[in-house]
């Protein structure tokens, strides 16, 4: 289970006692898994001020969770075709042994093994500084992370609208990647090239009446361009003063001409601006999954394939071999960030936790402080009822009334607000590292 309760006792001799024999009974009935969980000295300052760094350590943990499954689900996003590797990419850096403090570990390993980062949170300052210092770093990150992932989504959204051009049916779609000059007649004061679009049944229809269908359509001057799954796409010249009368002919057959005019600055602007956004989010993010095959503009799923014809070895608009060979390879700048970031706020949640436990530990035991930190992990789900009945039993002297109240809920516990749920006889805090559900 990625679940773990991070729970302590006061440190007289009955309560080691009482912490030995927690470790029995847990591990003789393969409940849970317990390793200690150390907590520097700090300074405790006055009472006053640890009830109220109690109810800010609440907030925070609450901020700090959310973030680190908003980061969590941000890898998902970026990764897109490798989400089934998200889990691999959400690690917390160093936090074993100072000799290690460079290597990645699992989370998991992280919590089990869990030591103070003196260096960065240093044990001897106030406890408000060090929360004060907790809470400016992780809301940096949520900054920065809300500046990042909106730019992100202005690109992809951006980059799909493109796509949605170029992956329709030959009514809608772009035709800058399918034509090219040569499919057309340019820069003439009578005659202009039209496309038109034949469903798949009238293509001999087409070849027998296209001439005349009009007055003025000059002979032979249709070619088929491209095709999809309902029809083709050929050019036809004619006289400009008879494209009205044309248009009317053709619709009567069932031939639609589409309205498209070659310019060729357009065009030029729309694969340039395909392109751009291609790069940027493959050099910006994560390499891009958009997969652009040779010969076709077939993206990425969808099921709609436009062929050009006539020149077939013509390229997808913007896309060199190498772009095509690289794709889905390499990790971009906001993939890295959120790797670095994510255990960083990872690291600082963990401290949180731990600096809860210190805190709520003094407010309910007393000075001076002398408690022990348990991180106990239940080995299944349905071992947690049995494991809180256990703890119970083991720690039920430290608060009779709570402990009663756990098995009856209706025992109200004078002076608290929180239900029964939220209270145990020891302090308690829970924490789940199932940060993708």
């Amino acid at each position: 289970m990625s679940e773990f309760w991070l729970i302590s006792a006061p440190g007289d001799k009955e309560n080691l006692q009482a912490l030995e024999r927690m470790n029995s009974v847990t591990s003789k009935s393969n409940l849970s898994h317990n390793t200690k969980f150390t907590i520097p000295d700090f300074k405790v300052g006055t009472l006053d001020s640890l009830v109220g760094l109690s109810d800010e350590l609440g907030k925070l943990d609450t901020f700090a969770e959310s973030l680190i499954k908003r980061m969590a689900q941000s890898v998902v996003e970026v990764m897109e075709d490798s989400k089934g590797k998200a889990q691999e990419n959400l690690l917390a850096n160093g936090g074993l042994k100072e000799k290690m403090k460079c290597l990645k570990i699992d989370l998991t390993s992280f919590v089990t093994h869990f030591e103070w980062d003196m260096a960065k949170y240093p044990a001897k300052q106030p406890l408000v500084s060090v929360v004060d210092t907790l809470a400016k770093q992780l809301a940096q990150i949520e900054t920065d992370l809300k500046s990042r992932t909106a730019a992100y989504s202005v690109l992809k959204a951006n980059l799909e609208n493109l796509e949605k051009k170029s992956t329709g049916n030959l009514f809608t779609r772009t035709l800058s990647d399918i034509v090219s000059k040569e499919d057309f007649v340019l820069d003439s004061e009578y005659l202009i090239t039209l496309l038109v679009i034949v469903p798949k049944s009238s293509y001999a229809q087409w070849q027998k009446t296209y001439e005349s269908l009009s007055d003025m359509v000059v002979p032979r001057s249709t070619k088929l361009i491209a095709e999809d799954n309902e029809g083709g796409l050929f050019t036809v010249t004619l006289f400009r003063k008879v494209i009205e009368d044309f248009k009317v002919k053709a619709k009567e057959n069932k031939f639609i001409v589409r309205e498209f005019y070659y310019d060729e600055k357009e065009i030029k602007r729309e694969r340039e601006e395909m392109t751009r956004l291609l790069s940027d989010k493959k050099q910006q993010y994560q390499t891009s999954c958009v997969a652009l095959k040779k010969g076709s503009a077939t993206y990425r799923d969808h099921k709609v394939k436009v062929t050009p014809l006539g020149n077939p070895a013509r390229p997808v608009a913007g896309q060199t071999d190498r772009d095509r060979e690289s794709e889905g390879e390499g990790e971009g700048p906001l993939l890295r960030w959120l790797k670095v970031n994510f255990s960083e706020a990872f690291i600082a949640w963990i401290h949180i936790k731990a600096l809860r436990v210190f805190v709520e530990s003094v407010l309910r035991y007393g000075l001076p402080v002398n408690f022990q930190a348990v991180l106990l992990q239940p080995h299944k789900k349905s071992a947690t009822k049995r494991l809180r009945e256990v703890l119970n039993s083991v720690f039920r002297h430290l608060d009779e009334v709570a402990a009663a109240s756990i098995l009856d809920a209706s025992v109200e516990i004078p002076g608290l607000q929180l239900s029964n749920q939220d209270y145990f006889p020891y302090v308690y805090f829970h924490i789940d590292l199932s940060l993708l559900d």
